[in-house]
């Protein structure tokens, strides 16, 4: 099982997007998604993440390399999945219970939360307003594009958005999660994750597969 120490920054300036790139880069390791758990699903994209907290934020920069890139999706909540998309799944309480993070390559946001097995409450869209989110492939959405693209995505997500969990406080805190890259409608549908799943078929709601993360305290 993957480890990961979330480092704290400690920050206490009013925060843009800008700035918390720059920080996050000067402080926190790159992290790399690069388990392909499903060989009927061969082509793997190069995709590396950074993740650190401040100010009861959590802050994550994707860095994606791929043939492909798709951005259909607009809806919040709706199937960004079938899209570019990187996703971040949490489980606070380290048990079955998790919220699943869901960005396409252009930002469009879907989140749910709910036990394995079952059908997820989406988070309210008013709420993930609080989100920011910056990508280098901007936000308006376009059919597949071939021939290799490099793309990057920073991402701001208070703590209000772990919506069933009102009184959590992010510095100490034990919980399980797990980082994926997919497409599953792009012309190289693919399925890469940060700690290994071992199903059958591709299936990141499998909260017994997240590795350990701990918030710096």
């Amino acid at each position: 099982m993957n480890k990961l120490i979330i480092k704290e920054i400690g920050y206490t300036k009013p925060l843009s997007i800008d700035l918390t790139e720059k920080l996050l880069e000067d402080n926190s390791e790159l992290q790399t998604i690069g388990n392909l758990n499903w060989l009927e699903y061969s082509y793997k994209p190069k995709v590396d993440f950074r993740i650190a907290y401040c100010q009861d934020q959590i802050l994550l920069n994707y860095y994606v390399n791929e043939e492909n890139i798709m951005a259909k999706e607009t809806r919040v909540n709706g199937n960004v999945y079938k899209d570019s998309c990187v996703e971040f799944f949490i489980s606070p309480d380290q048990n079955d219970v998790y919220y699943n993070f869901e960005f396409s390559c252009i930002g469009t946001i879907h989140v749910g939360y709910g036990e394995v097995g079952t059908s997820k409450a989406m988070i309210d869209p008013e709420i993930l307003k609080l989100i920011s989110i910056r990508s280098s492939l901007r936000n308006q959405p376009f059919d597949e594009r071939k021939g290799g693209h490099e793309w990057e995505m920073m991402i701001m997500i208070p703590k209000e958005c772990l919506a069933y969990d009102k009184e959590i406080v992010l510095k100490g805190l034990q919980a399980n999660a797990n980082f994926y890259k997919c497409g599953d409608d792009t012309s190289k549908p693919h399925y890469i994750t940060w700690n290994p799943i071992r199903t059958e078929i591709p299936d990141y709601h499998q909260p017994r597969y997240f590795g350990e993360i701990s918030f710096e305290q």
